[in-house]
C-alpha cells in the first residue's frame, strides 16, 4: 500500500517540524531564564556569523560595543567570543573542564586530518592518549634537556643575521624549524627554505591554515556535502599529502633506530613506548607531524606571570619577527633592554639560560611584544559541554567559544592605553615582573599547549642573543607598517626592512657565536 502526501499537507508537515525545533530551543531558553551575552542580530543558517575579513579587528569592535563577552548566532548555533582578561580567566580557565571539547570540524578535523590532529581532537579517549604521549616528552624537566641545542641554534641565528640581515624573517624561520626538527625527529637543517621536508611541512601547514579559517568550507554547516561528487577532492589530496609526509618521517626515525643511529627525539620516544601510549602508527605519525607544525608554523599558549617568571608557547619565527619589528619601531624600549644586558652580561660573554631570572626588562619586552601584536588573534574554537554562567549571562551547552586574543590583549582595564607599546606595564616599581597579571596569549585550560616550556626557552634565548648582539633600527627610506599582517589563523607580519647594527666588535662577535655552533 502506498501513502501519498498532498502539497498542502507537506507544507503543514514542514511547518510542524520547524515548530517542534522552535519549541525545543525556546523551551531550553525558558528553562535557563538567563539571557545569552549581548551581541548583534542573529544570522540565517547560510550566512556566516563571524566576519569574513579582518576577523580579529571586527571581533574587537564587537567587544567594545557589547561588552567583555559577546554572543553571535547562526541559525540555532550560538557562538560566544571572550574579550577581556577577567572573562577569559573566569570562563576559559576556571571553567576549563567544561571547555575541553572542540566543536565538530568536518573540513579540518575529519576530512583533512581524519581525526588524528591533536589540536582538533574532540574530547575523549583518543585525545587523552595523544595528550598523554606529548605531555610525557615535553614536561619541564624534559624541555630543559634541549637548552644546549637551542642555545647553539640561536647562535647560528645571530650569525645569519650578521651575514645576511636583509633576510631576517627567513633566518627566524630557519632557527624555529631547526630546533623543532631536532626535538621532533632528531634532525637539524642548515636552511629552512631549502630542506625538502621543511618545505613540505610548511606547505601542509599552509593548507591547514586555509581549512581552519572560520566559514572557509560550507561542509561544516552542511555535512552531507562531504558525499557530494567531487566536493572533497582537494581536501582528500591535502590529507594524503600530509599523511604521506608524516609517515615518511616516522619511517626514517624507525630505520635509524634499527641501525642504532637515532638520536634522542619525540618520535623515537613514541616508537619505543608505542604499547604504553596505545597509539596506531598513523596516530604517532600525525602526533609527531603536529608537534613540528606547532613549533615552527603554528602557535602559542598561556603566558602566566609569577615571581619565578613566565611561560608560553608561541609560533617562534613569527614572534621573533614581531619582536624585531617592535625593537625597530620603539628604540627607547629597546634601549632599556640593551642597558640591562650591558649591566648583567657585559661584552665579554654572551647571554645564557642562567641569566634569565636577571633580565626582567627583556622578559617585559617579550610580553609586551606578544600583547601588542598577538600571533594567534582569535584562537581555536572550544565547545561548551554544559551551561556556563558568568555575571548574569549563560553560555549554553553546545555553544562554540572563542578566546579572542586580540580583544583580550586590548582590555583597557588590565592594559591602560592598549595601543601604546609599553613594556614597563609588566614591571612593578622596583623593576621586577609583576605577579598579579595573567595574560593569555593562546590556549586555555586543559587545551593549553603541552610544549609551552620548550617554546619559552626558544624564544628567550633567541631574543636575548639577538638584542645583546645588535641594535635593530627602522630604515628612514622604508618605514614599517605595523598593521601589515596576514589575515589568517597565524598573523604573520608582511615583509619589512630593518637595519641590523652590531653592538659587539664584529670579530669578537663571530668568535663568541662560533665557539659552539652546530656541526
Amino acid at each position: 500500500m502506498s501513502v501519498s502526501i498532498s502539497y498542502p499537507a507537506g507544507i503543514v508537515v514542514i511547518v510542524a517540524a520547524f515548530g517542534v525545533l522552535y519549541q525545543k530551543f525556546s523551551s531550553s531558553s525558558r528553562k535557563n531564564s538567563i539571557p545569552l551575552p549581548p551581541g548583534p542580530p542573529a544570522r540565517w543558517f547560510w550566512s556566516n556569523a563571524l566576519p569574513a575579513a579582518n576577523i580579529a579587528y571586527a571581533l574587537g569592535d564587537l567587544v567594545r560595543e557589547y561588552g567583555p563577552i559577546v554572543s553571535l548566532r547562526q541559525g540555532s548555533q550560538v557562538i560566544v567570543v571572550i574579550g577581556s582578561v577577567e572573562a577569559a580567566t573566569d570562563i576559559m580557565e576556571k571553567e576549563g573542564a567544561s571547555l575541553v571539547d572542540r566543536p565538530r570540524s568536518i573540513a579540518a578535523g575529519e576530512m583533512l586530518s581524519n581525526g588524528m590532529r591533536i589540536l582538533m581532537a574532540r574530547s575523549g579517549d583518543r585525545f587523552r592518549r595523544l595528550r598523554k604521549a606529548v605531555h610525557t616528552h615535553l614536561q619541564p624537566k624534559m624541555a630543559e634537556a634541549y637548552q644546549d641545542m637551542q642555545h647553539e641554534n640561536a647562535m647560528v641565528f645571530v650569525m645569519d643575521m650578521l651575514n645576511d640581515p636583509k633576510n631576517h624573517q627567513k633566518h627566524a624561520q630557519r632557527y624555529a624549524a631547526s630546533v623543532i626538527l631536532r626535538v621532533t625527529y632528531g634532525k637539524s637543517v642548515p636552511t629552512a627554505n631549502t630542506d625538502p621536508e621543511v618545505v613540505r611541512i610548511h606547505r601542509v601547514m599552509e593548507h591547514f591554515q586555509v581549512v581552519m579559517r572560520p566559514g572557509a568550507y560550507l561542509v561544516d554547516r552542511v555535512p552531507l556535502l562531504r558525499y557530494w561528487p567531487g566536493y572533497r577532492k582537494q581536501l582528500d589530496e591535502w590529507h594524503h599529502e600530509e599523511l604521506d609526509l608524516y609517515r615518511h618521517q616516522l619511517r626514517r626515525v624507525e630505520s635509524e633506530m634499527d641501525q642504532n643511529k637515532a638520536g634522542p627525539s619525540f618520535t623515537k620516544t613514541l616508537l619505543e613506548n608505542a604499547d604504553e601510549y596505545q597509539l596506531s602508527t598513523d596516530e604517532m605519525a600525525y602526533l609527531a607531524g603536529s608537534l613540528f607544525g606547532a613549533g615552527s608554523d603554528t602557535a602559542g599558549h598561556t603566558i602566566n606571570l609569577s615571581p619565578r617568571g613566565y611561560s608560553f608557547v608561541i609560533q617562534t619565527a613569527v614572534a621573533i619577527a614581531v619582536a624585531m619589528m617592535a625593537a625597530a619601531c620603539y628604540p627607547a624600549a629597546q634601549a632599556k633592554v640593551h642597558e640591562e644586558l650591558d649591566m648583567v652580561i657585559g661584552s665579554d660573554r654572551a647571554p645564557t639560560f642562567k641569566d634569565s631570572s636577571s633580565l626582567p626588562q627583556l622578559h617585559a619586552f617579550l610580553l609586551e611584544t606578544l600583547r601588542w601584536r598577538p600571533v594567534i588573534r582569535i584562537g581555536f574554537p572550544h565547545r561548551a559541554s554544559k551551561d556556563i554562567f558568568w555575571q548574569g549571562y549563560c553560555i549554553p551547552e553546545g555553544a562554540i567559544v572563542y578566546g579572542c586574543q586580540w580583544a583580550i590583549s586590548r582590555d583597557p582595564i588590565v592594559f591602560p592605553d592598549p595601543e601604546k607599546f609599553d613594556p614597563q606595564r609588566w614591571l612593578d616599581s622596583e623593576g621586577r615582573l609583576k605577579d598579579n597579571i595573567k595574560f593569555i596569549a593562546y590556549g586555555f585550560g586543559r587545551r593549553v599547549c603541552p610544549g609551552l616550556h620548550l617554546a619559552n626557552h626558544s624564544l628567550y634565548i633567541s631574543l636575548a642573543l639577538l638584542l645583546w648582539s645588535f641594535r635593530i633600527a627602522q630604515r628612514p627610506d622604508a618605514p614599517i607598517n605595523t598593521h601589515a599582517f596576514l589575515d589568517a589563523v597565524i598573523a604573520r607580519a608582511a615583509p619589512f626592512e630593518i637595519d641590523v647594527i652590531p653592538r659587539i666588535e664584529v670579530a669578537k662577535l663571530k668568535e663568541l657565536m662560533t665557539d659552539r655552533c652546530i656541526d
